[in-house]
């Protein structure tokens, strides 16, 4: 029985050695994102097979087997691209193993080397404690205290003019008994909420929204095992800003014009509603292609995080995905006006292999 869990704990660092080899590739495509349930994400590997002898006839010659000649194909391989008729030979497998989000989360800070975030907001949540602290005259046997069952028991006996010192003996009765309990109490909790606005106008394509929907997805990862509760909140603009849920964030496609404002409005107006800065921690992350439909409504935004937005959050972030009908040209005019604020970043992302810097660049200061 030892053996085999000392084997299968072998295999399971050598199946986590290769995710963490191949943890570049998974920042940068959504292979994982359709595998993820509520604690764990199941990760397909190429299937593990450890390297074994066999007997066979060395007398062949051929590549490996002699001098051979050049251009001469590797004996059993074949030329072409693999189509053809069906075949009677086994396939590559594919392993799926299943990943604790927590661990996947601490792969990616031991890959980006992430620092812990160190929370801002604070809410007292009525917790048990861990620890079994107090003492109570209910619970089960398996948590019977010895020792204060003994004391009750020879203090009854006492009371009762029953206790013989020449035969001190003493037995309990269930009144007697007691239990070990956990005792509730408040204790500070941090959570912290997330707000993903996008910019749905007719210029953010399936690719755009692909790479937004990869990033989202390692930041929650993240930002998950950094906080016991964590809300998601996703916002979709064009001209008009709106809340949805997380499979229309991902799949609508508007073709009105583009008004980065409305989002801005929208986020601060659930902070003041709901999500209080004294009790919550804050992460709003905007992605866009850079256009705005004015420059009017472009010194909006930045008033509006200025003014109002910045001092309530830990910290804004905005990504801009490269796109053909994209100028670019928000980024610009956010560095300039709040180049100088540590509560702001920016990231470009031009494709997919830009996504593990900008995930960074969002969550590399901690805050």
């Amino acid at each position: 029985m030892f053996r085999i869990e000392a084997d299968r704990e072998r295999f399971r660092q050598i199946v986590r050695g290769r995710i963490r080899k191949d943890l570049r590739r998974y920042l940068s495509t959504s292979e994982l994102i359709a595998r993820r349930g509520e604690h764990a994400v199941s990760v397909p590997i190429p299937q593990i097979e450890l390297p074994r002898l066999r007997f066979g006839d060395n007398s062949k010659s051929g590549v490996g087997q002699g001098d051979g000649e050049q251009g001469e194909p590797v004996e059993g391989e074949a030329d072409g691209e693999g189509q053809g008729a069906a075949g009677d030979q086994e396939g590559r497998h594919i392993l799926e193993v299943d990943v604790e989000l927590e661990e996947l989360a601490e792969m990616l800070g031991q890959e980006l080397e992430l620092p812990n975030i160190r929370p801002r907001g604070r809410k007292e949540l009525s917790a048990e404690g861990a620890r079994y602290t107090s003492i109570d005259s209910t619970g089960p046997d398996s948590l019977r205290h010895f020792r204060r069952t003994y004391r009750q028991a020879l203090r009854r006996t006492i009371a009762a003019g029953e206790f013989d010192p020449a035969d001190p003996r003493v037995v309990p009765i269930r009144d007697d008994g007691r239990f070990r309990a956990r005792r509730a109490a408040p204790r500070p909790d941090s959570s912290a909420v997330i707000f993903h606005m996008m910019d749905v106008s007719g210029s953010m394509g399936r690719e755009q929204k692909e790479i937004v929907r990869i990033k989202a997805f390692w930041i929650d990862t993240w930002l998950r095992s950094q906080y016991r509760n964590l809300d998601v909140v996703y916002i979709v603009h064009d001209a008009v800003a709106k809340t949805v849920d997380q499979d229309a964030f991902f799949h609508l496609r508007e073709s009105g014009g583009t008004k980065i404002s409305s989002a801005y409005e929208l986020c601060l107006k659930l902070i003041c509603e709901k999500y209080r800065p004294e009790d919550w921690n804050i992460y709003p992350f905007h992605y866009s292609d850079g256009d705005n439909w004015s420059a009017r409504d472009t010194e909006r935004c930045i008033s509006i995080l200025r003014d109002e937005i910045l001092g309530r959050v830990n910290q804004f972030c905005y990504g801009q995905v490269k796109s053909a009908y994209g100028s670019g040209q928000f980024k610009k005019d956010l560095d300039e006006a709040l180049g100088y604020d540590e509560r702001v970043v920016t990231a470009g992302v031009g494709d997919r292999d830009d996504i593990a810097a900008s995930i960074r660049s969002f969550l590399g200061k901690g805050r």
